[in-house]
């Protein structure tokens, strides 16, 4: 009868997230810092162990340094989680190292606000910030 307890559905490696989906536009008003806040509540990774679903709503702010991310890209991006197993407090990690390689900011926030799950509910977040020697380099 309990034989349900130990299905387990496959699962994508982290491997398989699409970061080459990926893409930026130039900021024309550089210098001039604005705060763009991203939000969607339609992401989904799922549990390496079981298999089952995680869904969250993803919460991304940033201050752009020199290029802006292209929302269509971010979309696909996020969407290539839906099969990966992978920790709730991991995901937070990749998106934001991924983002950060990507548009380099100036500071970035990412947060994953999880639907609750047998009566827990979590948010996880990481925050990044670009150092004044690493902007100096990069120019």
């Amino acid at each position: 009868m309990a034989q349900a307890l130990d299905r387990r559905y496959d699962v994508q490696d982290p491997s398989t997230i699409d970061v080459g989906a990926l893409e930026t536009f130039p900021y024309e008003y550089r210098g001039r810092d604005i705060t763009m806040t991203i939000e969607t509540d339609e992401f989904t990774a799922v549990c390496p162990w079981s298999g089952l679903p995680d869904f969250a709503t993803i919460h991304i702010d940033y201050i752009p340094d020199s290029v802006c991310i292209e929302l269509r890209s971010l979309k696909y991006y996020l969407l290539s989680y839906r099969t990966v197993g992978m920790y709730q407090e991991h995901v937070v990690n990749r998106i934001l190292d991924d983002l950060v390689r990507c548009a380099k900011p100036k500071w970035m926030k990412v947060s994953a606000d999880y639907r609750i799950r047998g009566g827990i509910h979590t948010i996880a977040s990481r925050e990044y910030t670009m150092r004044a020697n690493r902007k100096r380099a990069a120019r």
